[in-house]
């Protein structure tokens, strides 16, 4: 059977991703700027509530929703049934997240800010662990996954680039030209967005299909074995925890940016240039980043990449109204080293799926997706959680002109602490155990042992 994947299936695969990854921009830049400056909400009780219900959900939710997409059989596939009737109520809940209403306080604010919050998470879930599940599915070559990965993180990139970049501009819109107020301008926004997601996901459900492969049989054991044999897959591992110590610095990072911008360096205005200005160089260099990934391999490329990243985030702790020009100049480099972040991880992580299937002869796919979903979801609640306890911390006030001390506690988490968390992980990437010569070999027994011949 041809490893190749066609240029349309690798288009349309792609085009849900920039739905789904328009969402998770949205999150991560501006929840807590929503829930602060707009709900007004006590930014120590936002982090509470999100981390609350990360560690009672998450932990069981994406990997459970992986398992079941594993097992599914239907007409439409395993993974296609879940895109296909989870797509429009997750533009419901998008609508909600945003929909909170000012000035609620103690434990209502906090019941609202979790249950909304957990009802978005389970449905976007919902549809994200299957999408993404598909990709070690649609072909077992190790730079062909590369290729399918970068096609496809296009769309993530451009997505992003959406959330981040027009949020701002959507809201402006229907507060000037439709005359709503800041909340409802808010909550307007995200039912437009929410919309898009849906649209893309029904996209790429009628216009991908799953393959037959002998290889795609999978597991019989139950959900807590794949779980726990999972914690046994020393590739994955490095791989998960370098990806937990990356995401906690980028959420840092993202999250505290419209802070930065607005009280640091005052530029609240040039606040979608910015962030346009890093998410289109991330587009720009995923292929060039694809290039030394086939050139070096993904672990070293990875590493490089977010060497690259690290430098340009640790120089911001420097900048002031004085040097606000510099703060492109970093974009761009940023910009340039965490493509890396969007290209690799999610071509390495179909390969672990071959390594779980050479050592214990089951597969396991969507229990891997949805474990690695879970980690990003939970270190980026966690880093929205350390970000509104630094600004309580530190005495930030909503809407006002911030204290020396504020300031101190905006820069410190914004740049320092989010470099020194990408910095840990570089030694994990740069000696990772699974090359393109030792998987060609793990799929090549595998064949043998399913019989297929390589067929």
């Amino acid at each position: 059977m041809s490893e190749k994947v066609s240029a349309k299936t690798k288009l349309l695969y792609g085009v849900a991703s920039s739905g789904l990854e328009m969402l998770t921009s949205i999150v991560q830049f501006y929840l807590l700027f929503f829930y602060t400056e707009v709900a007004r909400i006590d930014p120590a009780l936002v982090g509470t509530a999100l981390m609350a219900g990360k560690l009672s959900w998450d932990a069981i939710n994406d990997p459970l929703i992986g398992h079941w997409s594993d097992r599914t059989r239907s007409r439409w596939g395993r993974r296609r049934p879940y895109m296909l009737f989870g797509a429009l109520p997750l533009a419901l809940v998008t609508f909600l997240l945003f929909s909170i209403p000012a000035g609620l306080r103690g434990t209502a604010a906090f019941l609202v800010v979790l249950f909304s919050y957990l009802l978005f998470d389970s449905f976007h879930s919902l549809v994200r662990v299957p999408y993404c599940s598909m990709t070690p599915e649609l072909s077992f070559d190790y730079d062909e996954r590369t290729s399918l990965t970068t096609v496809r993180e296009v769309f993530t990139v451009i997505g992003y680039i959406i959330g981040a970049a027009a949020t701002t501009a959507v809201v402006d819109y229907f507060m000037k030209s439709r005359g709503l107020g800041l909340g409802r301008a808010y909550s307007a926004m995200g039912a437009v967005f929410g919309l898009f997601a849906a649209v893309t996901v029904l996209v790429s459900a009628f216009g991908v299909r799953e393959r037959a492969d002998a290889l795609l049989k999978p597991s019989a054991s139950t959900p807590l074995t794949s779980m726990l044999g999972a914690f046994r897959n020393k590739p994955f591992m490095r791989l998960i925890a370098a990806g937990f110590l990356t995401s906690f610095g980028f959420t840092l990072l993202t999250s505290l940016m419209p802070y930065f911008l607005s009280y640091q360096i005052d530029m609240a205005a040039q606040m979608p240039i910015v962030m346009f200005a890093m998410l289109a160089t991330i587009g720009i260099f995923l292929f060039p980043m694809k290039l030394v990934s086939d050139r070096i391999g993904k672990g070293r490329a990875y590493a490089l990449g977010l060497l690259v990243a690290c430098a340009a985030c640790a120089g911001t702790f420097l900048l002031g109204p004085a040097s606000r020009t510099w703060i492109y100049a970093v974009a761009v480099v940023a910009g340039m080293g965490f493509s890396a972040q969007w290209v690799c991880p999610w071509s390495m992580l179909p390969d672990v799926v071959e390594y779980d299937q050479a050592r214990t002869g089951e597969r396991n796919e969507g229990v891997y997706y949805g474990m690695w979903e879970f980690m990003g979801k939970f270190t980026n609640a966690l880093g929205i959680a350390v970000s509104g306890w630094a600004l309580s911390l530190f005495g930030y006030v909503p809407g006002a002109a911030q204290s020396a001390r504020a300031l101190l506690g905006i820069r410190l988490f914004f740049g320092p602490l989010p470099s020194l968390a990408i910095l840990l992980a570089l030694p994990l990437l740069f000696f990772y155990p699974i090359s393109r010569a030792s998987h060609a070999r793990m799929v090549e027994e595998l064949r043998a042992k399913a019989g297929a011949g390589g067929s």
